[in-house]
């Protein structure tokens, strides 16, 4: 906020070119060179009205009418509405635990057809938590490469990993198309701030799309979120990442406790994607029925798609320790 103030006493509250303020796309570049091993042009980051902004200008900018773009089901829907709204054809492939829930070169072989132009994915992903490992990424993007398609990759929650080291999809392949936000690791949900990376014969087009869709994103967020990438600010976002691991730690064995399992360890964002099969066959009504009986909220799984939808659920663990412990016994005494 102190940032904010200053950048406004200035007068930095006018437009920005389209792409962003320099100074912040060059924060970018240099925080995934430093923490995700990719080198990064700032001149290929551009700066977007959130992660939501950044998804939409990459559609608008590959997509064809009548283009088929491969997800994996489960996945966030909202990322369906994205290619739709580009003319594009969003198609759901079911993806197993054995999997990870997420694609791999089996599935573009298998899933390849006449339409089919790209691939969006998310590492970490919505709903499931889990990453794709670096081995089937690899695979996974040879296998597109070889039919001359293009890969989308997600990775909002990619500074929410909790294993040894986070990767992106750019260290295995530089023309990979990275959206990205600060609303998740960087906590800065209103303020509706995200970015894109693309190869850099892409940027003009979006450039030109930014600029007629919303003519920049806001200024004074851009100036405000330098602050992030200060040491000591990255310091306690680090610590945070910290402690959405000590939920996730308590609440995966709690959960499988209670009956609801998890086939898949997750180890990125702050959700655990559970089935319920123990109590269930109906994902619907039993988060209606725990959302009024017990009020703890949960969420169905046909949100993600219908390959799992009646015998999964989403659970979040984005509130406090204390918060979780309550919905745990909650749940306890609702399954009673």
């Amino acid at each position: 906020m102190e940032t904010l103030n200053r950048a406004a006493r200035a007068g930095l509250s006018g437009y920005t070119p389209p792409t962003g303020i320099a100074p912040l796309r060059e924060a970018i570049a240099h925080y995934y060179t430093q923490s995700f091993g990719a080198t990064v042009d700032a001149k290929r980051v551009v700066v977007t009205s959130g992660a939501s902004g950044a998804l939409l200008l990459t559609c608008m900018a590959l997509i064809n009418p009548g283009d088929e773009i491969l997800m994996p089901d489960p996945s966030y829907p909202a990322n369906q509405n994205f290619i739709l709204g580009a003319g594009g054809v969003p198609r759901l492939i079911p993806c197993q635990a054995t999997q990870r829930f997420q694609l791999n070169a089996a599935d573009i072989r298998a899933h390849w057809g006449p339409s089919t132009r790209g691939v969006l994915i998310a590492s970490p992903s919505n709903p499931t938590g889990t990453t794709i490992t670096r081995e089937d990424l690899r695979a996974l993007i040879a296998e597109v490469r070889a039919r001359d398609g293009f890969v989308i990759m997600d990775e909002i929650y990619l500074g929410l990993y909790y294993g040894d080291a986070p990767q992106s999809a750019l260290a295995l392949d530089d023309n990979v198309i990275i959206i990205n936000s600060f609303s998740k690791y960087f906590h800065m949900t209103g303020w509706r701030l995200g970015w894109l990376i693309a190869p850099e014969s892409m940027v003009p087009a979006i450039e030109k799309l930014a600029a007629s869709l919303a003519i920049c994103a806001p200024s004074l967020a851009q100036h405000a979120a330098l602050t992030c990438f200060e040491p000591e600010v990255m310091r306690i976002y680090e610590n945070r990442r910290l402690s959405f691991k000590q939920r996730r730690d308590y609440l995966l064995p709690e959960l499988e406790r209670l009956g609801l399992h998890v086939p898949v360890t997750p180890d990125g964002a702050f959700y655990i994607y559970a089935d319920i099969r123990e109590h269930s066959q109906d994902s619907d009504d039993f988060s209606h029925r725990l959302l009024h009986e017990a009020s703890v909220a949960a969420v169905p799984g046909r949100d993600f798609g219908p390959a799992h939808a009646r015998h999964t659920m989403r659970f979040s663990y984005a509130t406090g320790l204390d918060r979780l412990q309550e919905a745990i016994a909650r749940i306890e005494r609702f399954l009673a």
